[in-house]
């Protein structure tokens, strides 16, 4: 009883120091700046007590005015600082010119220059390595866009690589992300629209789609879903997906990241919005579909035979992921009489002295495959793919040599686990590998229906799912016909007419008539 009382007791306490925060987070958004440097500089030093990487530097105005220089040590340029700032503010003369915002601004070397009003203003700029000059007698002050910090040079993202294409990736930079983009799209119809989100990280992130092939109901819904996000701090585009996705319990990933600009760009161009957040080189495309889940970026720099031929090959080795232990179970527990009578006595032969039932052994060689798997991600790359790799050869060939599992239960798990790798995406490739358990203890149980069974409840969940508003499973559930020729198939890029209907508003056409190449073409 007594714990109880102290655990309301520090839950209200709690609740209240939240409100106290909220209510003084308003207070300083709408508190505008006194026209008294002092007050101004006793206010800030308040607010960031502690804060021992704030500077503020003193200076005298044209020497006639005083004036504060306020930034982060290593997020601003200390020498464009001295350069741009201190030495032409310093040297100023005040008396020709009574206006002295409108002089800063001419005499400033800095291109990007803003008034802030309010201290909420001040602290935004700061955050974001944006040094504030403050003089006494003005109400405004003045934010210099000179931020300045350490960033990863632009590299091929690791899980995402191609033998065709470009080799540039996000990293962790917003507005190099931003730039990546814009390399990649030129148009001044490519739009973009910014959001804070985080009450402590005031984590920057934003929208980009291109005007009039965007819908612009989905441009607000997504804007809708992002304001209604108040955590206290946002440090993935993980932390968004999980907010903003249309079915927060579904295994299936609803929304499409990517470290590649190339793919963020041909998204905008078919009709998606793609979501850059601050700190992560992983960007979020919706709406999404389970086709696009498969489909790589080399699948279009390839030829269309090419690039249909793997794409077949992808769907049948993800089935085989999926269900390859599964059918093998079930086949030898239940219906040996579909294995042909020389294979049927060479597996019993195999399995003779093996002690546990086809279903245990399965999963004693799965849980063995996906530990080493992880494994050998956590460790240094140098050595995790070795380790992983000569780990899974030696530990199947101990288990058999002591007769734990048989020598074809250690084919199919090694072929599994080679079809799951042929899956371009991260994020459906683990949930083939989190379905495969339960599909599994339902052949062991049931056999062939039970697989069956596991297969059309896992249809019937993801024709329910939706990304932001799109059946997941267009353009086969609802069919439609003109774009199962990116889906199905890769067709050939002179026969991409139409865009793909994502909602109800779309700019329909891509290309005009008249683009496949002939041989007479261009012959007089």
């Amino acid at each position: 009883m007594k714990f109880r009382k102290r655990k309301l007791l520090s839950q209200i306490i709690n609740e209240k120091s939240q409100m106290v925060l909220d209510e003084q987070q308003t207070l300083l958004s709408k508190d505008r700046l006194s026209i008294h440097l002092d007050d101004n500089v006793q206010k800030l030093e308040s607010i960031y007590t502690d804060c021992a990487d704030i500077k503020f530097r003193y200076f005298i105005l044209g020497n006639e005015s005083k004036a504060v220089l306020i930034y982060v040590d290593g997020m601003s340029n200390v020498e464009e600082i001295d350069n741009n700032l201190l030495t032409p503010l310093m040297s100023l003369e005040l008396e020709k010119e009574p206006d002295i915002h409108a002089l800063i601004e001419r005499t400033l070397t800095v291109s990007n220059i803003k008034e802030i009003r309010t201290y909420d203003d001040v602290v935004n700029e700061v955050s974001s390595g944006n040094p504030i000059i403050l003089i006494d007698d003005q109400s405004k002050g003045i934010s210099a866009g000179i931020p300045k910090w350490e960033k990863r040079s632009l590299q091929e993202p690791t899980t995402e690589t191609v033998v065709r294409g470009p080799r540039d990736g996000f990293i962790e930079t917003l507005s190099t992300n931003i730039v990546l983009l814009r390399r990649k799209i030129r148009s001044p119809k490519l739009k973009m629209k910014s959001h804070q989100i985080g009450r402590y990280s005031q984590t920057q992130v934003v929208i980009m789609y291109i005007e009039g092939i965007a819908d612009q109901t989905l441009i607000e819904e997504v804007q809708n879903r992002l304001n209604r996000i108040d955590i206290d701090g946002i440090l993935e585009s993980g932390y968004i997906e999980e907010f903003i996705k249309d079915h927060p319990y579904s295994p299936f990933p609803l929304m499409l990241d990517t470290e590649r600009p190339d793919i963020a760009a041909a998204s905008l161009l078919e009709g998606n919005v793609v979501i850059l957040t601050d700190g992560t080189p992983f960007v979020l495309i919706a709406p999404t579909t389970f086709y696009s889940l498969l489909q790589s970026p080399e699948d279009y720099y390839e030829g269309f035979i090419i690039g249909t031929l793997i794409r077949w090959l992808r769907y049948v080795f993800l089935l085989v992921a999926l269900l390859l232990p599964s059918v093998y179970v079930a086949i030898l527990t239940y219906h040996q009489e579909m294995i042909p009578t020389t294979l049927l006595i060479s597996v019993a032969k195999s399995r003779e002295q093996i002690p546990f039932p086809a279903l245990v052994e399965a999963l004693l060689m799965e849980v063995s495959f996906e530990a080493l798997r992880e494994a050998g991600i956590r460790l240094p790359k140098n050595i995790g793919s070795a380790v992983s790799i000569v780990g899974a050869l030696v530990i199947g060939q101990a288990a058999v040599s002591a007769g734990l599992v048989s020598a074809p239960m250690v084919m199919a798990v090694a072929i599994t686990g080679i079809a799951s790798f042929l899956i371009p995406r991260y994020s459906a490739s683990i949930v083939l590998r989190i379905l495969r358990f339960p599909i599994m203890f339902l052949a062991g149980t049931l056999g062939l229906v039970g697989i069956m069974l596991g297969l059309l409840t896992i249809i019937v969940h993801m024709c329910t799912l939706r990304s932001f508003g799109v059946p997941y499973l267009q353009p086969l559930a609802p069919i439609r016909n003109s774009e199962l020729k990116d889906s199905i198939l890769r067709a050939p890029w002179w026969s991409f007419k139409k865009r793909p209907h994502w909602t109800d508003d779309y700019n329909k056409v891509r290309q005009p008539n008249g683009q496949k190449p002939s041989p007479l073409k261009g012959k007089e």
